[in-house]
């Protein structure tokens, strides 16, 4: 029901995408071929199955294997679950074998309450980071695992950077940020007054194991169902579950996040497309909260760390044999691959892609036609702009 991975080791690979989801797969490869990966674990689909015929509970044995399973990867980080003096922190997605929305979002930091966030502060000598990492997580938790609308906790963000006079989350000092984790903990016991269970699960396990349970349960929901009808995709088994130690990009400015492509999505080119953001942790890339840098401008914030991405995405088209998507952190100028998949693209990079990797001999003819599939060639049939200049509003 769990299979472990990590650097250099992994109980799976690329080719169990039915059984570790998409995720977990690329997980597991990315490990299996050495890149630096964090280690966790991967709760397999058809444990998903049996939780929803077993009336929302886990099978007997594999809260068990979860904790064995963590229990390594504790081994390897140095540190443990609810452990104020070393505590380790965890992320949990979801993953199915076909991408599809309506599941899950991430939630970061777990395993965090009052004790281990001193201790973080402790450990790290970073007061600002460890309550910075705690009010976001009590922010996600509350959101995606306890169903408490994120605006709520947005609007306690602005209130408190308008009394501070600031205009972004890192011009908060850590006084303040104590201060947020305190109001943001208010916003469960004023959910909770109005009827359900609204109260923050102080016990890291407990974390954990609800968190299994939602990831679980996103299998279900609205929007995942009604995607599936209308793409027609049946015979899935459920969603896995990723639970993966943490890294941390807001560790300084020698630290952050960012999403990129190998090749650029939208022409094929060969050359890195995306973003990142200095000082900034997992979904604040995409969340709108700042504005993030072009990923070329990492060669000058954080050269090595650059040079590291390059090589890691050599890597992994070389492997892969086409063009990826890509999550990425950097901790204290050391880079750690999150996630990679093969990535989306327009018809006109369909074709490019496909004829360079020809060219450059990582596949053959017949497979780069196989690449570029009918919905590629149907754009490029329309009519399209000769220069883009045209269509963009003054």
């Amino acid at each position: 029901m769990v299979y472990l991975f990590g650097k250099g080791k992994s109980q799976g690979d690329a080719s169990m995408k039915q059984v570790l989801g998409g995720k977990g797969a690329n997980l597991a490869e990315m490990s299996r071929v050495g890149l630096s990966v964090p280690p966790g674990l991967t709760i397999t689909t058809d444990t998903c199955a049996v939780f929803h015929t077993n009336g929302r509970q886990l099978p007997p044995g594999c809260w068990e294997a979860v904790l064995e399973g963590l229990r390594s990867v504790e081994e390897e980080m140095g540190c443990r679950l609810g452990d104020p003096a070393a505590p380790l922190l965890l992320s949990v997605r979801s993953g199915a074998a076909v991408s599809m929305p309506g599941m899950m979002d991430t939630v970061l930091n777990l395993g965090l309450n009052d004790a281990c966030a001193a201790g973080l502060a402790a450990r790290s000598g970073d007061e600002r980071f460890a309550y910075d990492a705690f009010r976001r997580f009590l922010d996600m938790y509350g959101d995606v695992v306890m169903g408490i609308p994120h605006h709520l906790f947005e609007e306690q963000l602005e209130r408190l950077k308008a009394e501070r006079g600031v205009r972004d989350d890192t011009s908060l000092a850590a006084s303040d940020l104590k201060l947020l984790v305190e109001r943001y903990k208010a916003v469960y016991t004023q959910m909770g007054e109005g009827g359900g269970r609204r109260v923050f699960p102080e016990d890291p396990y407990e974390q954990l194991r609800l968190a299994i349970y939602a990831v679980f349960d996103s299998w279900q929901s609205e929007r995942a169902n009604v995607y599936r009808s209308v793409n027609g995709i049946t015979g899935l088994a459920g969603t896995a579950v990723n639970v993966q130690a943490m890294v941390f990009g807001n560790m300084g400015l020698t630290s952050g996040t960012g999403v990129c492509f190998t090749r650029n999505p939208s022409t094929g080119e060969r050359k890195l497309y995306g973003e990142y953001l200095i000082n900034a942790q997992g979904e604040d890339v995409v969340a709108g909260i700042r504005t993030p840098e072009p990923i070329e401008t990492l060669a000058r914030s954080l050269p090595g760390a650059y040079q590291q991405l390059l090589d890691n995405c050599d890597l992994l088209e070389r492997h892969f044999k086409d063009m990826q998507d890509i999550e990425f952190t950097v901790q204290e100028g050391k880079l750690f691959m999150l996630q990679c998949r093969s990535g989306k693209r327009t018809g006109a990079a369909a074709v490019r892609i496909a004829v360079e990797l020809a060219d450059e001999g990582l596949v053959d003819p017949d497979t780069a036609v196989l690449m570029v599939e009918p919905g590629h060639l149907d754009q490029l049939l329309h009519p399209q702009f000769a220069d883009e200049e045209a269509y963009k509003p003054d």
